[in-house]
């Protein structure tokens, strides 16, 4: 796992890239930020309560030395901030109702890297995943020709690296949808020093089987091709025509891929999720995300059952796609 971040690290260490946390408060994020600053690494901006936070970390003997702290409803931006998330909603929020909307720190933090005062956000810890992803959709949005955000997972075991998509978001993505997930997986695995080779998951290789499902991947392997036709990317595949060179060469001989995929797409969300825990639990692989793939600038979302380590590792991974 050291050898995943180290290249992350190498490429952040000394720019003073800034990342918010809207839950300034939490003594997992504390501690991650203090380690992230020491380190170098990062900017860390904390959000939340002033008092609390000094409290806390005088608590836990941390530093806030080089960290910003803010209160969003005392920050001098403040009213700045109203005006321009008015007029990103575009008539959906009035100024009386963005001025209760910011003082949700996960929408304060988001304005913060939307006008570019911070680089990118990481939340979670304390809110679900849809009190961090919805602000993102409403105020960063999707990069132009993605419809939607995707969930990826770098899944590890010793020198091995494989990406999962998607695992986290899309409960049932259609063709140009599962195109775009398997252009951006393609991008976060080459953050991490992978060269990608995408296969696009069915229960059907190449056609051993017709369904509606396997058709819907047949027909975004070719919106996927047709978008980026640089990218080494094939299906529909079974997972064993993907990753097991003897099967490929019987069932696909002909395919750019021959056993030897490391970006695999999911056909659904079902599909993934099942997929990457059971590498995870029977595989022992390890699960690094889900990291928030197709946003104009990085927002991550944690689990409320992370640590510190969980913080300080998403922290990373967000500051190297701001790089992106």
């Amino acid at each position: 796992m050291s050898d995943l971040f180290h290249n992350l690290k190498q490429n952040i260490k000394g720019k003073q890239i800034k990342i918010v946390f809207p839950e300034g408060e939490d003594k997992r994020i504390l501690l991650a930020a203090d380690r992230l600053r020491s380190e170098e690494l990062i900017t860390p901006i904390l959000l939340g309560n002033q008092d609390e936070i000094a409290k806390s970390a005088k608590e836990l003997n941390v530093s806030l030395a080089d960290m910003d702290v803010i209160d969003p409803a005392k920050d001098s931006r403040f009213d700045k901030m109203v005006n321009a998330f008015v007029e990103r909603r575009k008539g959906k929020a009035t100024e009386e109702q963005a001025r209760q909307i910011l003082l949700d720190t996960n929408y304060f933090g988001t304005m913060l890297v939307y006008l570019e005062d911070a680089a990118g956000l990481v939340s979670g810890a304390a809110h679900s995943t849809a009190d961090t992803v919805r602000p993102a959709l409403q105020i960063i949005k999707t990069k132009p020709g993605i419809s939607k955000t995707s969930g990826a997972f770098i899944m590890v075991r010793d020198d091995e690296k494989y990406v999962f998509a998607d695992c986290a978001i899309n409960i049932a993505p259609e063709s140009q949808d599962l195109a775009e997930i398997a252009i951006e997986s393609a991008k976060t695995a080459k953050m991490f020093g992978v060269d990608p080779r995408v296969a696009m998951l069915s229960f059907s290789t190449k056609g051993s089987a017709v369904s509606p499902e396997t058709e819907k991947v047949a027909e975004a392997v070719k919106l996927a091709k047709e978008q980026a036709p640089d990218l080494v990317l094939d299906g529909e595949f079974q997972f064993d025509a993907a990753f097991v060179p003897d099967v490929a060469k019987k069932k696909a001989p002909d395919s750019v891929l021959q056993g030897d995929a490391n970006v695999f797409v999911f056909p659904s969300l079902e599909a993934g999720n099942i997929g990457y825990k059971i590498a995870q639990r029977l595989g022992n692989f390890e699960a690094v995300g889900p990291i928030l793939q197709g946003l104009n600038k990085p927002v991550n979302d944690l689990s409320r059952g992370c640590s510190e380590e969980d913080v300080y590792k998403l922290a990373l991974i967000t500051a190297a796609q701001s790089l992106i």
